[in-house]
């Protein structure tokens, strides 16, 4: 590898790697379940650790006897959910431990779920693992994970410990430990990473957000309420609770529940965030841990006198294809989600999507577009696409997913693919786009 030398792994199994640079180490297995895809499951860049995409199953084999059961006995053991969520945070840590981490040195974890009880599985299996130091959380309903068999799939963000690296839990005055156990928020140095916020009290949305109903309008409508009340009076609190504030945010994620909401919450989102640029990435969400909910954001900042500089990076990719800016805080850098749209308005391989959808051809071609516009991020910053650590897709049909593999290849050969890979509820708002993608890219 000309980035560094290949070694072995001794605990993900057969086919696995380690490839090191001077600035970054890919884990990573070379045929993901016997297939053409290398798929870098961990990446260490600095002194952070990118655990991309986890769901309980083997990379090498498939399917996993542990969390299978035996044949014929599913039902045997433990429940099947919470086997899942052990068999993810179990190997987790042996990777982390590998890195010279463990699952205390995690500052952000992301999961996402097929239905409600794979979540209580999971927080079960997180306690167990976690005890009491959980980093700040997001968890969403989508439509499915990378795999057909799977309910839970989890990313998680670390940070290696060592001298000079601080990591300080938030909680909140006067608000009560989340029954999840998670903290609001946690300070890594001068960065803040903030847990993803819904409108809700104690469980409900209080009554000057709720639209009772019987009414038919007046005022702001629910969703914008709900807008209103996550930015102003969760997230802003959290922020002060750490030594921050909005306009020292960097990147959010909003998971918003029907695409016919992403005009109204970026109308909002303006309203606080047009003098302040924040990267932001819009996804549609299926369900929350309340069905009430329409929005969920989680949110990186800086600290308030923070010498790390917020850049917003100029980036030629067109304004139809990303909802936000590109923005730098040292070695980090942060791009706004991004859609395969063209400079003008269309969407690549649309036409022929369906008629040969044998092909993953809308995976292939919107893929390659994608990558266009993450090598131009990378370009913007002085670094190569070695140093995307995390290629987050959303996708509205996973059997796109071979296409965008597929272009990975086209585009990079055998170097190893961080990705993290759901289903979530379409169509996009672009005509015929198929993708939403969110790349991590390291600049130290």
């Amino acid at each position: 590898d000309p980035a560094g030398s290949t070694v072995q792994l001794a605990q993900a199994g057969g086919g696995a790697s380690a490839r090191a640079g001077a600035a970054v180490t890919v884990k990573s297995v070379d045929r993901l379940v016997g297939t053409a895809i290398s798929y870098a499951y961990a990446v260490k860049a600095g002194p952070w650790i990118f655990l991309n995409g986890h769901e309980a199953y083997d990379f090498e084999h498939g399917l996993a006897p542990e969390v299978e059961g035996p044949p014929g006995h599913r039902l045997s053991g433990r429940p099947p959910l919470r086997r899942e969520a052990d068999y993810i945070l179990q190997r987790m840590r042996r990777i982390l431990k590998e890195f010279g981490a463990d699952l205390g040195n995690a500052v952000r974890v992301d999961q996402y779920y097929t239905m409600g009880p794979a979540v209580s599985a999971y927080h079960l299996a997180r306690f167990a693992e976690f005890g009491q130091f959980i980093p700040p959380s997001t968890s969403i309903i989508m439509e499915r994970c990378f795999t057909a068999r799977t309910n839970t799939h989890t990313s998680l963000l670390a940070v290696v410990p060592g001298p000079g690296v601080t990591v300080e839990g938030i909680r909140l005055p006067n608000q009560p430990i989340s029954a999840s156990g998670y903290f609001p928020a946690m300070v890594v140095n001068d960065l803040v990473f903030v847990a993803g916020n819904m409108a809700l009290k104690d469980g409900e949305l209080p009554p000057h957000v709720k639209i009772p109903e019987t009414r038919r309008w007046g005022g702001q409508t629910g969703f914008r309420r709900q807008v209103h009340t996550v930015i102003k009076e969760r997230l802003e609190p959290s922020l002060k609770a750490a030594g921050s504030a909005l306009e020292h945010s960097l990147k959010a994620q909003a998971y918003i529940r029907g695409v016919d909401n992403f005009p109204d919450f970026m109308d909002v989102w303006s309203q606080y965030f047009r003098e302040i640029p924040c990267a932001v990435t819009l996804v549609p969400a299926k369900d929350y841990a309340s069905s009430e909910g329409m929005i969920e954001i989680n949110l990186i900042a800086l600290k308030g006198g923070s010498t790390r500089r917020k850049e917003v990076v100029r980036v030629d990719i067109p304004g139809l294809a990303t909802y936000g800016p590109c923005v730098r805080a040292g070695d980090l850098v942060f791009a706004s989600g991004l859609m395969a749209v063209g400079r003008d308005g269309s969407v690549p391989g649309a036409a022929n999507a369906a008629a040969f959808d044998g092909l993953s051809l809308a995976g292939r071609a919107q893929g390659a577009m994608l990558l266009d516009y993450a090598e131009a991020v990378c370009k913007a910053v002085g670094v190569t696409s070695r140093n995307i650590v995390r290629a987050q897709y959303f996708m509205t049909d996973m059997k796109d997913f071979a296409g965008v593999a597929a272009a990975w290849s086209d585009r990079f050969g055998k170097q190893p693919h961080p990705f993290a890979a759901v289903q979530v509820p379409g169509p996009l708002p672009p005509s015929g786009a198929t993708v939403v993608s969110d790349f991590w890219v390291y600049a130290g």
